[in-house]
């Protein structure tokens, strides 16, 4: 047994080394648990989330299977890693929404939102009485002052705003094949930021997506509705990108 093993057991003790084994543990899970990959863009005025839809047994209803969800009616998340953890934080995060809004007459800004439930994810890692949730939170919302908004938040407490992020299982691929289009992100249209992203998720997995395979939600413009796309939508969407790659 090597000696770093004595420093797993509770999630507030440092290793000789400067680690959170717990941590650690708890990113990992975050990443596999699903075996799902996220992507989340920012264009110009708009935010767009795609992932799979990957149904676990043949006797659950297809649409009941969903990773993105409504936060408020402007703001939506796409939260990849254990599920049931999943749920719990979409559930914080709309009581935490509704609260803001009740508080102070407005509605809760994308990044309020963000860093408040960092905030949380952060107290959970202090205390060995807590588990840290195993999920990552990409929050996506179109704030007033800012404009389109994407921002990370991690099973640490550690968040940041993207112009595009990536989380799950091909990660870092994702995020690689993000790097390389970044200028070009920043001025793309919504049927540009929509399809990116679906070619994206499809090049990192190495696959092509019937609009049943996939998740696709959008939001637009200052006061647009957080939604996700129907089936017929999504695959209009894949019919332009076959178009593209035969031209």
């Amino acid at each position: 047994m090597s000696r770093d093993s004595n420093y797993d057991h509770h999630i507030s003790i440092f290793s000789p080394q400067g680690r959170l084994y717990q941590m650690e543990y708890a990113f990992k899970a975050a990443s596999s648990a699903s075996g799902l990959t996220g992507i989340a863009l920012r264009g110009s005025d708009c935010c767009v989330v795609v992932t799979q839809r990957k149904v676990p047994d043949r006797l659950v209803v297809p649409s009941s299977v969903s990773h993105v969800h409504n936060v408020t009616s402007r703001i939506g998340v796409l939260a990849t890693g254990m599920t049931s953890d999943c749920h719990a934080a979409v559930q914080r995060m709309r009581y935490e929404a509704a609260d803001f809004e009740f508080k102070y007459g407005y509605a809760i800004p994308p990044a309020v939102l963000a860093r408040r439930m960092a905030d949380l994810a952060q107290v959970n890692t202090q205390s060995a009485s807590m588990r840290p949730l195993a999920v990552v939170l990409l929050i996506v919302g179109v704030d007033d002052e800012r404009g389109p908004q994407v921002l990370k938040v991690d099973p640490a407490g550690h968040y940041l705003p993207f112009v595009g992020a990536a989380s799950g299982a091909k990660e870092q691929e994702a995020t690689n094949f993000l790097e390389k289009r970044v200028d070009d992100i920043r001025g793309y249209t919504l049927d540009e930021t929509v399809r990116t992203a679906i070619v994206c998720l499809g090049s990192v997995l190495g696959s092509d997506f019937r609009g049943s395979e996939i998740e696709v939600a959008i939001v637009k413009g200052k006061g647009g509705k957080f939604r996700s796309l129907t089936e017929e939508e999504i695959e209009e969407h894949l019919n332009a990108i076959a178009d593209d790659a035969d031209a």
